[in-house]
């Protein structure tokens, strides 16, 4: 989701039934991903703050299980 170049993204998620817990969300981003108890990958903030934005989307984007999901936004325009 994209406007103008800046990335809307508020909010991830970790799908944990697609994680495979290779780590490399919390290797790139370990202030905004960690793992829970059940070992798979969760997301620490409620919201991504703007000046994470981006490189959030890199850990989503190069998720190898595509386990890194935006959630869903308002339709606010």
């Amino acid at each position: 989701m994209e406007r103008g170049g800046i990335y809307n993204m508020k909010k991830v998620k970790v799908n944990k039934n697609a994680c495979i817990s290779c780590g490399a969300c919390a290797a790139m981003l370990p202030n905004v991903f960690t793992f829970g108890d059940d070992d798979k990958a969760e997301v620490k903030l409620d919201v991504i703050p703007e000046d994470l934005q981006d490189e959030v989307m890199e850990a989503l984007e190069g998720c190898p299980t595509n386990a890194i999901v935006e959630e869903a936004l308002d339709k606010a325009a």
